[in-house]
């Protein structure tokens, strides 16, 4: 329970910080909306995420690995569809600001997951 309210946490300063650097492309208002969407955008990770990268293996191989940037993408604008639909206040304004957000919440989320180990992982690495 602990490492699923690390992980969520960690996405939710994630989703905030990829919001103040895309600028008006994604917005949100406060930060329970930023948690709540870390919520569903944790959900659509572990539920879609896995289907679509199985569909799209070829072109991951294909483009080495680059079309993985295309699939966080979409995961974050379809969150943000979502929270849209159930009137949090989350926006993600289209592909662009999906893109270049999905890659800072990519590239934040492994420095704080680096950072951020619990005991577990921990008695594994030493």
């Amino acid at each position: 329970m602990t490492r699923f309210i690390i992980r969520l946490l960690i996405n939710a300063l994630a989703l905030g910080i990829a919001a103040q650097l895309v600028g008006p492309g994604i917005s949100y208002d406060g930060w329970q909306a930023v948690l709540i969407v870390a919520f569903i955008f944790g959900l659509v990770n572990a539920v879609i995420r896995p289907i679509l990268t199985l569909l799209t293996c070829p072109l991951i191989i294909l483009t080495l690995g680059i079309f993985t940037l295309v699939i966080n993408a979409l995961m974050l604008l379809l969150a943000g569809n979502i929270a849209e639909a159930l009137g949090i206040g989350f926006r993600v304004d289209g592909f662009g600001p999906a893109f270049f957000g999905g890659l800072i919440i990519s590239i934040v989320s492994f420095f704080l997951s680096v950072f951020v180990r619990d005991d577990a992982e921990r008695t594994r690495a030493a």
